[in-house]
C-alpha cells in the first residue's frame, strides 16, 4: 500500500504469468488500467473496436513499459459476430484467461441500434459483454481463480431494468437507457457470482465503478448530436470537476488484482458520494440486489444473444 495506506498503483502485486482481456483499452480508464496491468508484466490484450487506436495504445504502452507484453484485437460489442470472432480467435491462440475486465461502454446516445438491432447502450455495454463472457468462459475456467470485472457506474441508481422494453421501443430517454444499462451491469455481476458459487466454480465475479472521471465517455453523446454547448459544458466538468482517468481507474485495478475481493463485491472511490478517491468496497443501490430481476434479465440477455454459461471448469 502507499504510505497513506491507500491502494495505488504501487499496491498492485507482480503479474506475471497472469493473462488480462481489457475492452476499449484504447483511451481513458481501460486504457490506464492496462498500463498498470502490462507494468506489472501481465500479458494484457486490448480489445478495441478501432485497429488504429488500439495501435496506437499499445504503441504507447510500449513507450512507457518497454518489452511489455501487449496484444491489440479487434473487438466490436455491438455486433455479436464480432464478439463470436474476437472469443474464437482468442481461444485458438491462448488456453487461459486470468482477468476479464468489461470496461468498454457508451453514454447517453441519441436511440440508435447495434447490428443485432439492440437498443446500442443496453447492446454494447450489457449484451456485448454478457456475450463475450460466456464465449471466454473455457479459458476463464481454465485457470485458478479467474475474475470477471464488469464496470457500472453511480448512475445505476436511477436505472430501471424494463425486460419488456429493454430496447426503448415504447419509451426512450438517452439517460434512462445509460442508466439501464449500468445496472444490468450489476444485475449480470451478482447473478454471475450466485451461479458460480451454486456450481462451485472458482470464478470470481465482481463490479466496480470509477466515480466522476474524466474520459471521452461524456463527449460521444453531444457530438453525435452535434450539440456543441452540451460538448463545452461536458468537457468544462472533466477539467474542473472529475478526477484524473489515471486515479478512475483504481476501483477497476483494485477490482482486477486486489487479494481481499470477493465474489459478489463493488469497488468505487472513498470519497464523499463516491465521486472520487482511492478504492474500496462500496454498496450499490438496494435495487441492484433484485435477484428476481437479474434472472428475469440473465434469461432475456441468454436468448437475446444465442449463449448459454457453463460454469463447470476445464481443467486438463
Amino acid at each position: 500500500m502507499s504510505p497513506q495506506n491507500h491502494f495505488a498503483a504501487e499496491s498492485v502485486p507482480s503479474l506475471v504469468g497472469k493473462r488480462f482481456i481489457v475492452t476499449g483499452a484504447n483511451s481513458g480508464i481501460g486504457l490506464d488500467a492496462a498500463h498498470i496491468f502490462a507494468s506489472k508484466g501481465a500479458r494484457v490484450t486490448l480489445a478495441v473496436r478501432s485497429a488504429d487506436k488500439g495501435k496506437r495504445a499499445k504503441e504507447q504502452l510500449l513507450a512507457q513499459h518497454p518489452g511489455a507484453d501487449v496484444h491489440v484485437r479487434s473487438l466490436d460489442l455491438a455486433s455479436l459476430a464480432s464478439v463470436q470472432r474476437f472469443a474464437d480467435e482468442y481461444l485458438a491462440s491462448e488456453k487461459t484467461l486470468d482477468v476479464l475486465v468489461n470496461n468498454a461502454g457508451v453514454m447517453a446516445l441519441p436511440r440508435t441500434l447495434t447490428a443485432d438491432g439492440f437498443e446500442m447502450q443496453i447492446g454494447t455495454n450489457h449484451l456485448g459483454h454478457f456475450a463475450l463472457t460466456a464465449r471466454l468462459l473455457p479459458a476463464l475456467l481454465a485457470t485458478d481463480k479467474p475474475r470477471v470485472v464488469n464496470v457500472s457506474s453511480l448512475v445505476h441508481k436511477n436505472g430501471r431494468v424494463d425486460v419488456e422494453d429493454l430496447h426503448g421501443e415504447k419509451r426512450y430517454s438517452k439517460w434512462g437507457a445509460y442508466a439501464q444499462s449500468k445496472l444490468a451491469n450489476l444485475f449480470f455481476t451478482f447473478e454471475l457470482d450466485r451461479r458460480a458459487r451454486a456450481a462451485s466454480a472458482p470464478l470470481v465475479s465482481v463490479a466496480c465503478h470509477p466515480g466522476y472521471s474524466a474520459t471521452n465517455l461524456q463527449l460521444v453523446g453531444p457530438q453525435m448530436e452535434q450539440n456543441s454547448l452540451v460538448e463545452g459544458v461536458m468537457r468544462f466538468a472533466n477539467k474542473f470537476m472529475a478526477q484524473p482517468a489515471a486515479m478512475g481507474c483504481l476501483p477497476t485495478v483494485y477490482a482486477a488484482v486486489a487479494s481481499d475481493v470477493e465474489g459478489g463485491d463493488f469497488i468505487g472511490p472513498d470519497g464523499i458520494g463516491e465521486i472520487r478517491g482511492y478504492p474500496r468496497k462500496v454498496k450499490a443501490a438496494a435495487r441492484a440486489y433484485d435477484q428476481l430481476g437479474a434472472r428475469r434479465l440473465w434469461e432475456a440477455s441468454e436468448a437475446l444473444c444465442k449463449v448459454a454459461f457453463d460454469l463447470r471448469a476445464v481443467r486438463a
